[in-house]
């Protein structure tokens, strides 16, 4: 310190001398100046002017190199220089002046004689030339500045910043605070970049971390190499951490090696001594061998760090450097990028004097800038010097398009002939028959189907398949005044695309754009189309998008702003100010201006992610196709950005023209650009001042019109082939009746059918119908056994007479002939009343027999109901759906083993039958054999038997085993708090308002549980929104789940701190800003700020026609009104409500269910769950619990019923035992009507 004292007395020393010399100085040239105006003011009454031009060109030299003296050392570009040639004699200047030969670049006039007090006014002249080159060695200085300022920005240097010195010692702060959660990974990261990018190349390294105790990698420093560099790695890879942050215990270690000449000290928390005590230890130390300290605040938002680091490093001679993720501009209050920026307002201080100089003043001093005009004018480009149209200069007239345009692909999905269903295809389908070709027994061929002669024709259809169609005209006629009227509506989009801007570069569809214009010396003849071309897109298309930029580029690229910025009226008007300023010079670097346009680091800082990128240029790119093409695939891979390319034709280069640095015809140029057009998914547009020369928006209406004339010329050729083969069946029925000889007329009888004499019944055939006829005599008697209420009708024995005999009168009234016979009743055909026999020849001629194949099934009328247990398959792999959704599987409807359909079929129900031989109503024979239950209201005979009832209860505990598996996997992980996201493509929205401050470490631990449990594992594109008082989104967009992107995510959602108001519509608006979404998230603890009837109204609007589904999460809310409000959003959009608040109750009866079995059905109690997917299958775990339990009852009913075999049983007991069995019904279900069946 006493030595930096000294040093910084001895230079205030210094300059005071300088300034004593200078007022010295100026004291003799004001003694010189009354001198030499007495003696000029003599040398002009005698004439005489050469003398006293000789005085001033001294002074004006003493005054520069006075000038300078204060400054410091005079530059190598105004060392004075001899060996000039004197100016022209013909000159105005030269009148007056006389050249120096030592400094002839600083000539000066005569003095004024004009005072302003006691002093004359001076004036000063400097040449032109001298003044531009100092002025453009300032701008160089600047952008060197700059350049250094970006250097120091990337890499490790933005963390870390430069590392001086060859001995270099790395202190870490290995605190808890430094390494807590979210931050030791990136912590991590941060210093291996550190070591791979400068500290390799080092002498000797060395690594000390300290938290409440200081740990050093090594005992002593060591010499780089691959083993140490490796070594370094692991330590930091295993950096841990260990408590608080003694940093003096640190400095006490490491300043003591010997070895060090340079140290750096990374801190990210508050140490626990103060600055003051550091500052003087460091200060002792350091006497005598001072060792700088390079100090780095890594991430830390606490300014005591800051100010303790700063002293840190100015009292050792070190420097100082700040990190900061959340806020960059702490970044610029470093050392070494302070002093840059000092010295940038430096030299624009000088730069601005200049501009008062070209204004004619610099103070109180006059100055002259000679040769200023013709020097200006020789700057000039000869762009300057064409003609401009009408107000080519003037304010932007803006125009709002007052809709969204799309591109023709696009545009043709929602009014092309696919979309319109006018494609001819469509039209035909429903009459187009597919020949078929099938094989015919009884010809023993395979026979193709004919078509209809005069009503159909074959038709290629679009698959190359050739189909049978039937034609009709009529409707092909409709169908072609429609394909009339939609070509006109293909015509109107043409003239669309072809007028105004449109013409020049297309249609401009996405929202965030960059428009990259090709400024090269070829176009400088075109320069102002150029730039009236971009005035027309100006006013027509940029007013109603998001984001723009213009990016114009010769050898070097140059952007309106540094980052896209919002197309107001404003920013409108000063972008086409700075086009009227554009010059064209230098080659096409096509990659510099991509490359600014797809690495900037502001809009990436912002998240405003260019969307489409317009190339407008009119030659080929600097760099080969090939590398152009490679570098736009791969740094547009992942994200929806397309490139446009637009070629104005110009005239090819001749021999004396400007030769570009890549030259190639119009033809290879166009190839290119419509490659790199392609490749992205984006358009081609070219044209010339004559009109458009190729379009990909107009070759897609174009191709569609071409459709058009292709359909309507298939139906001119479809009616013509039916019209040809009408005319010739009319041209055959004129010329019968002309001059052809006419055939012989048929006879009537001819038209009429030959009958034929039905054939004599063989034996067997007679046979046949003998059964036939006895079967159904059989069945008539049977029909009038079962009816007793109806008397049987007299049939003579003579069948072929047709007159009966009236039947007895029936309930008094006498039948009549004019009585309508009484329909048969249709025999059921659940059974087959016939048996199924076969007649054969026997021995005996022609005497026939018959052979029974199949008896009747006379006992059992009706196919039998009884169902077996069904043995199910769950797999035990957990699919990624809704418990809704997986329940329509695995349910245990689903799986058979419903008990109520077990049970509950029509064969085995408990009824009473009235028997007319009796007269009373009688029940079945063996009903007190059976146990009777109660299924829905109608008493029924229990057939399971007991060991199908053990089969059926082994299998849904079996089922019930893996439902209570689901319900742990739903309980788990993120889905404990998120549920189960089910989509592909989704949005979560994160409430971080004032309420949530207390739960606020517990959501982030389940945003990053989210991020790498279901989004990385499942591959779900996702994106993250972050509302209080306002909204701030991840990504523009919903990206995939890269891991470098979900670690982004992860230090994204890290930095939420819980503040403000709840804007809920605001963040849906948000998310349905996005089109490529399939599903929306949103974690709330409460409601929004604005009306939950206005937030359900405004979805309503917004997702009519997406389907967007809205899945709402209650999180930690005990707000009744509030979760109503979030199921009623989420029931809207046909979303899930999810509310975890039994997750533990949940795992706990789960586990003991699994671990104590299923013999207790009350104990242990399921937990009430509020969330859709865990009601659901909570719902259906306990069904299958009351299925055992009803199971198991069945099965004691089996030992109290009585056996077939107890004869010691009397008919008494057996009532009693049946009475008593129906008291003990079971009642399964609501209460319906039975079919009653006889048993």
């Amino acid at each position: 310190m006493d030595r930096r004292r000294r040093n910084m007395e001895a230079q205030m020393e210094q300059r005071a001398e300088q300034s004593h010399i200078v007022e010295e100085l100026d004291e003799q040239e004001e003694e010189e100046d009354d001198a030499e105006e007495e003696l000029n003011f003599q040398q002009e009454e005698e004439g005489g002017e050469t003398e006293r031009s000789k005085h001033d060109d001294i002074r004006s030299s003493q005054d520069m190199e006075n000038t300078f003296l204060t400054q410091g050392p005079r530059p190598k570009w105004l060392a004075p220089r001899g060996g000039g040639v004197a100016p022209d004699s013909m000159t105005i200047t030269s009148v007056n002046q006389t050249y120096q030969m030592v400094y002839g670049s600083f000539p000066r006039p005569p003095p004024s004689r004009a005072y302003s007090g006691e002093k004359p006014v001076q004036h000063l002249q400097f040449e032109a030339s001298v003044v531009n080159e100092f002025e453009y060695r300032l701008h160089e200085t600047i952008e060197m500045y700059h350049n250094r300022i970006k250097w120091l920005l990337k890499g490790s240097k933005k963390i870390f910043g430069m590392v001086k010195g060859t001995k270099v010692a790395v202190v870490v702060d290995s605190s808890d605070a430094n390494c807590g959660f979210g931050r030791l990974n990136t912590f991590q990261q941060s210093v291996m970049s550190l070591i791979d990018e400068q500290l390799h190349s080092k002498e000797m390294l060395y690594f000390v971390s300290f938290g409440t105790e200081v740990e050093s990698l090594w005992d002593t420093p060591r010499y780089v190499n691959y083993r140490i560099l490796d070594e370094a790695r692991n330590w930091v890879n295993n950096m841990c951490g260990l408590g608080g942050c003694n940093l003096l215990a640190a400095l006490k270690k490491v300043l003591k090696m010997k070895e060090i000449d340079t140290i750096i000290i990374v801190l990210g928390n508050t140490p626990d001594q103060s600055s003051e005590v550091l500052c003087d230890y460091v200060e002792q130390l350091n006497i005598g061998d001072c060792k700088p300290l390079h100090t780095v605040a890594y991430d830390c938002s606490n300014h005591l760090t800051n100010l303790t680091l700063r002293k840190l490093a100015e009292c050792s001679g070190g420097r100082y450097h700040v990190y900061a993720s959340t806020c960059e501009e702490q970044i610029y209050t470093g050392t070494d990028i302070t002093f840059l920026l000092r010295e940038i307002k430096k030299a624009q201080e000088v730069i601005n004097k200049i501009k008062e100089m070209r204004q004619g003043m610099m103070g109180d001093a006059l100055v002259s800038i000679l040769n200023e005009i013709s020097l200006e004018v020789q700057k000039l480009p000869a762009s300057r010097f064409l003609p401009r149209p009408p107000n080519h200069s003037g304010t932007l007239n803006i125009e709002i398009p007052p809709f969204q345009p799309k591109t023709s692909d696009e545009w043709l999905k929602m009014n092309g002939l696919r979309a319109k269903k006018l494609s001819l295809y469509q039209i035909l389908a429903p009459n187009a028959f597919a020949p078929l070709e099938e094989f015919i027994p009884i010809i023993k061929k395979v026979v193709s189907s004919t078509v209809h002669e005069k009503a159909m024709a074959q038709f290629q259809w679009h698959d190359g398949s050739v189909k049978n169609v039937h034609v009709d005209p009529t409707q092909l006629y409709d169908y072609q005044k429609k394909l009339a009227t939609i070509v006109k509506l293909f015509e109107k989009r043409v003239d669309w695309l072809s007028k105004s801007s449109r013409r020049i570069f297309g249609t401009i569809v996405e929202k965030r754009i960059i428009i990259l214009v090709d400024l090269s010396c070829a176009n400088t003849n075109y320069l102002v189309h150029i730039q009236h071309s971009l005035r027309m897109l100006l006013e027509q298309q940029m007013a109603n998008k998001e984001y723009i930029n213009i990016i114009g580029f010769g050898s070097e690229p140059t952007a309106w702003k540094t980052g896209m910025q919002e197309p107001s009226e404003k920013n409108l008007q000063s972008c086409w100010r700075w086009i009227l300023g554009l010059e064209c010079s230098g080659s096409r670097n096509f990659m510099g201006a991509l490359r600014m346009a797809l690495e900037n680091e502001e809009d990436q800082k912002y998240n405003r992610i260019v969307e489409g990128m317009y190339l407008f240029t009119s030659g080929i790119p600097d760099q080969m196709t090939d590398v152009a093409c490679s570098y736009i695939q791969e740094a547009t891979a992942g994200h929806s950005v397309t490139l446009h390319t637009i070629l104005f034709n110009v005239d090819d280069y001749d021999v004396n023209g400007a030769i570009p640095g890549r030259y190639a015809n119009i033809s290879k140029t166009a190839d290119c650009l419509r490659t790199m057009a392609h490749i992205t998914g984006g358009r081609f547009h070219w044209f010339r001042e004559t009109g458009i020369i190729e379009s990909d928006d107009i070759k897609a209406i174009l191709s569609e019109m071409d459709k058009s004339v292709n359909y309507s010329k298939k139906c001119a050729m479809l009616v013509e082939s039916v019209k040809k083969k009408s005319l010739d069946y009319l041209q055959l029925e004129a010329g019968s009746c002309g001059e052809m000889k006419m055939l012989p007329l048929r006879p009537s009888s001819a038209a009429k059918k030959k009958q034929f004499i039905p054939p004599e019944h063989t034996k067997l055939t007679l046979a046949r119908l003998q059964i036939t006829e006895s079967q159904v005599k059989e069945k008539e008697k049977l029909d009038k056994d079962d009816n007793c209420n109806k008397t049987s009708v007299w049939r003579p024995v003579s069948a072929n007479k047709k007159d009966l005999i009236p039947t007895p009168p029936i309930n008094g009234r006498p039948s009549s002939a004019k009585s309508k016979p009484e329909k048969k009743k249709r025999p059921n055909s659940g059974y087959k009343i016939r048996p199924s026999h076969e007649a054969f020849y026997t021995e005996c001629r022609n005497d026939v027999g018959v052979m029974y194949r199949q008896y009747p099934d006379i006992l059992q009328k009706k196919k039998s109901v009884r169902k077996t247990i069904n043995h199910p398959v769950i797999p035990d792999r957990e699919d990624v759906k809704a418990s809704k959704e997986w329940l329509k599987k695995y349910s245990l409807s689903k799986c058979r083993l419903d008990l109520n359909k077990l049970v509950s079929g029509p064969d085995c129900a408990h009824v009473k039958n009235h028997v007319g031989a009796l007269g009373k109503n009688v029940s079945a024979k063996y009903c007190s054999i059976f146990p009777s239950v109660n299924i829905k209201g109608t008493v029924k005979h229990l057939q399971l038997q007991a060991h199908e009832l053990i089969e059926y209860e082994e299998q849904v505990e079996c089922v019930l085993r893996r439902y209570l598996k689901r319900l742990q996997w739903l309980l788990s992980g993120s889905r404990r708090v998120f549920g189960t996201v089910t989509e592909k493509r989704v949005v979560v929205l994160v409430d971080t308002s004032g309420s949530m401050v207390s739960h606020m470490e517990e959501l982030v631990r389940e945003l990053v549980s989210l991020i790498w449990d279901q989004f990385q594992r499942e591959n779900i594109k996702f994106n993250i929104i972050r509302f209080s008082g306002n909204v701030e989104k991840w990504r523009h967009q919903i990206v995939d789940p890269l891991e470098e992107n979900c670690h982004d995510a992860v230090r994204w959602v890290s930095t939420f701190v819980a503040s403000g108001n709840t804007c809920t519509l605001e963040a849906l608006y948000e998310a349905f800003n996005d089109r490529n979404i399939d599903g929306v998230y949103l974690l709330t603890d409460g409601k929004p700020d604005s009306s939950t009837s206005l937030v359900l109204k405004e979805i309503a609007r917004l997702n009519t026609t997406r389907g967007v589904k809205i899945h709402t999460i209650s999180f930690n809310c005990q707000d009744e009104s509030a979760n109503i409000f979030l199921r009623q959003l989420s029931a809207m959009s046909r979303g899930r409500f999810h509310r975890c608040n039994a997750e533990r109750d949940g795992q706990l009866f789960a586990h003991k269910l699994l671990s104590e079995g299923f013999d207790d059905p009350e104990q242990p109690e399921i937990p009430i769950f509020e969330g859709d997917d865990l009601q659901a299958l909570g719902r259906e775990i306990a069904l299958a619990r009351n299925y055992l339990q009803q199971s198991r009852s069945f099965r004691a009913m089996y030992a109290e019923a009585p056996k077939p075999h107890e004869k010691d049983l009397t008919h008494s007991k057996l009532k009693k035992q049946t009475e008593s069995n129906k008291k003990r019904y079971v009642r399964i279900g609501r209460p319906s009507s039975a079919v009653v069946v006889r048993t």
